[in-house]
């Protein structure tokens, strides 16, 4: 079972063409596949079409959100929604082409967990690919998944990836580093990609504002969820150290003061006082909330495991080593 979750938002014209476009790709490929809807909000007719689909295709499954959540939350329902071993997102506005849904399914079985795909000629305006270019560049870098297009729409995914991923705010984007740093494996694929028929894109610039923010909060949760004493701890124990060095030169000075007040002006005078202080506030209340941080990683940690299973012997239990005759006498 192949399960195909597509987010919706007002894309009334296009979804019927891409569910026919997905039953050819199906039936030609021999595959089964349930297809998921998920309209998140949207004010236009889609609901009425996804419904329709919906009572005319057994194959079609469609959930409504009361209002617009935001793709991460819709992606989010078709993933709990999903009965596949394996599931394919894609958006619906048909610039993603399904017929590279078999080329996905090749890739992922050589071994890998997660496929993503990349926009290699992309048809979008010129103010939408340049900052996408630059965007995926540092999220490469800063987090070392170094893939073309980390926001692509169209990627697949084998459904144990979403039992130990949990998407939030807009993080959806980053799957593929979340699902690295749990120990997926994670690859990418070119695909096709097509102009827009209908309707308009639903990102503007506030996207890579948002996007920026959801960066540093991956790389944070990342490579210091399970520690975030070390991150914030390093910083204020950097701080405090550098305040207590700048004081301990302030004291010196203002001893030698004492003997001879023409070389050194005094404390209430010198700015290097301000910025010691300021240090070893800063140092003192990053280690406190690194303090706090760390409690409550491990209160919340018993929720989710610190390490990921890939596969188990037998069925996971521990048969008793039998005793010799001698040790029970």
């Amino acid at each position: 079972m192949i399960s195909i979750v597509i987010p919706v938002f007002n894309e009334q014209e296009s979804l019927a063409l891409l569910h026919g476009e997905l039953v050819r790709t199906a039936q030609a490929a021999s595959l089964q596949v349930e297809i998921l809807f998920i309209d998140d909000g949207s004010t236009d007719g889609s609901w009425d079409v996804i419904r329709g689909l919906a009572e005319q295709h057994p194959d079609v499954h469609g959930i409504r959100f009361r209002r617009n959540f935001g793709k991460a939350a819709a992606l989010s329902a078709g993933f709990a929604a999903a009965r596949g071993d394996v599931i394919i997102t894609l958006d619906a506005d048909l610039q993603d082409d399904p017929a590279e849904i078999p080329r996905f399914l090749a890739k992922l079985n050589e071994g890998y967990d997660v496929v993503s795909g990349w926009k290699e000629n992309r048809l979008d305006p010129w103010h939408k690919v340049w900052p996408s270019w630059i965007f995926n560049a540092m999220v490469s870098w800063l987090t070392g998944v170094y893939l073309h297009d980390h926001n692509c729409g169209m990627k697949c995914y084998r459904a144990e990836v979403f039992r130990e991923i949990r998407l939030y705010g807009e993080l959806h984007r980053f799957i593929p580093v979340l699902a690295e740093a749990r120990g997926f494996k994670v690859t990418e694929i070119t695909i096709n990609h097509r102009e827009r028929q209908f309707g308009y894109s639903k990102y503007g610039v506030r996207r890579f504002v948002k996007g920026f923010l959801d960066l540093l909060t991956v790389k944070f949760l990342t490579g210091f969820g399970q520690r975030p004493q070390h991150l914030l701890g390093s910083i204020g124990l950097f701080s405090f150290l550098g305040g207590n060095l700048a004081m301990l030169y302030l004291a010196i000075t203002w001893l030698l003061r004492l003997y001879d007040d023409k070389w050194f002006p005094p404390l209430h005078e010198r700015p290097l006082l301000t910025y010691a202080v300021a240090a070893l506030l800063l140092g003192a209340q990053m280690m406190s909330i690194g303090f706090l941080a760390e409690l409550m990683t491990a209160y919340l940690s018993k929720d989710q495991e610190s390490y990921s299973v890939k596969e188990r012997t037998g069925d996971g239990t521990q048969a008793a080593i039998p005793r010799s005759p001698e040790a029970s006498g």
